[in-house]
């Protein structure tokens, strides 16, 4: 048996195969994408086994059917012709929020769906598109429980310290609070460092670092304090997000007519990385650019990070190990060079040349001899959480 992952997106669906093993479950037979899926894309699916086996192929739809069923469609072909010998015994979705109702993964009901759907607002770029991939996977596969598993749930022992804003009790009362995202991740995290760390159980900073950015305090493997809040808005600059925002900002664009949806797209989608640098929202196109802007903008990342490490390494009193995670925590060495060098206050040294190396796929240890901080990368595996917290629940 096995148990796919999947997180829908608003023109892409990963995916992932976990067989299901005595105990837990195995890597991934296969892993994959399907890109494209916006209402005028051209849909392609692209993924790899556990063998190494490419496969890629155009998804044909016809013009009045859905694209994401067409999607559907051709994963549901390729996981019955290659993989059954491994049938599916569950769907695992990735869902952003589960705001004050879901802290821990829950199977789907009709009634789920509705509870999150009232949070949609929290994360208009995710959620939504995550609630109709549970949806569409419902009609394709009528006959498999789907299990939501959520974003926000590593982050329910954070205290009533961490998560209130300082606004009217009222207001708190009523769910506007922070909650922390990026949670599949970092309980994946947390599980490698067990394995590989004598320090996992002490003082640890996880830092996720992609085109979404957060960083996680974590103590005894519990998270303490985290950069996002009420929403995935919160926090480190990233991709195209603002981050942290002094929110008189919002209030004098609105007093300069900026509607709903322009301030919206402005937060969201015109700022980060690429609101600053004006060229990209990607750290490989910022690297390569000669534009002054571009490197102002790794260099004002860089620096958010920086300062947020230093705040999250006073909650918990100090810092034992520091780990990069995520696409730019996982592969751009110059980031991890640099954050530790104006870390080395705390005691954190890189050995460069591991640090060069840690650019693949593997788990590796980049700190120095000397280094009095435990530097770690982490590839992450976000499906595999959901894979795994889908079987206990089953």
């Amino acid at each position: 048996m096995s148990i796919l992952s999947v997180n829908a997106g608003s023109s892409s669906l990963k995916f992932a195969l976990y067989p299901l093993l005595d105990p837990g479950i195995g890597a991934a037979e296969v892993t994959g994408m399907i890109e494209g899926l916006e209402p005028s894309g051209q849909p392609r699916m692209s993924c790899v086994t556990l063998t190494g086996e490419k496969i890629s192929q155009p998804i044909e739809h016809a013009p009045d059917q859905d694209v994401f069923d067409a999607a559907l469609d051709a994963l549901k072909e390729v996981l019955q012709t290659r993989f059954a010998a491994i049938p599916l015994q569950a769907i695992a979705h990735r869902v952003v929020h589960g705001g004050p109702y879901f802290t821990q993964s829950v199977l789907v009901t009709p009634q789920v769906i509705d509870a999150l759907a009232d949070l949609s607002p929290l994360a208009p770029l995710h959620q939504p598109h995550n609630l109709a991939g549970i949806v569409a996977f419902g009609k394709a596969f009528t006959h498999l429980p789907q299990i939501a598993c959520f974003d926000t749930a590593f982050h329910r022992s954070l205290s009533l310290l961490e998560t209130t804003f300082a606004i009217d009790r009222q207001l708190t009362a009523q769910g506007v609070r922070r909650y922390g995202f990026h949670g599949l991740s970092y309980q994946y995290v947390s599980q490698v460092l067990q394995r590989v760390s004598t320090q996992a159980q002490r003082r640890v900073v996880m830092a996720h670092l992609g085109n979404g950015a957060s960083l996680c305090a974590m103590t005894e493997h519990q998270s303490k304090a985290t950069t996002m809040g009420f929403s995935a808005l919160d926090g480190l600059m990233m991709g195209t997000r603002s981050g942290a925002l002094d929110p008189g900002v919002v209030l004098y664009l609105m007093e300069q007519g900026w509607t709903h949806d322009a301030l919206q797209n402005l937060l969201y989608k015109q700022s980060g990385l690429l609101g600053v640098s004006g060229v990209s929202a990607d750290m490989r196109t910022l690297r390569a650019s000669s534009h002054a802007s571009a490197k102002f903008a790794i260099d004002l990342f860089t620096h958010r990070v920086v300062r947020e490490v230093g705040a999250l390494s006073a909650v918990i009193s100090g810092l034992d190990v520091l780990v990069f995670t995520g696409g730019i925590g996982e592969h751009d060495a110059a980031l991890r060079r640099d954050v530790a060098h104006s870390l080395a206050y705390l005691g954190v040294y890189v050995d460069e040349p591991s640090n060069l190396s840690a650019c693949s796929d593997q788990i590796a240890a980049i700190h120095a001899p000397h280094s009095r901080v435990e530097v770690w990368v982490v590839p992450t595996d976000e499906g595999r959480v959901a894979a795994q917290d889908a079987l206990n629940l089953l």
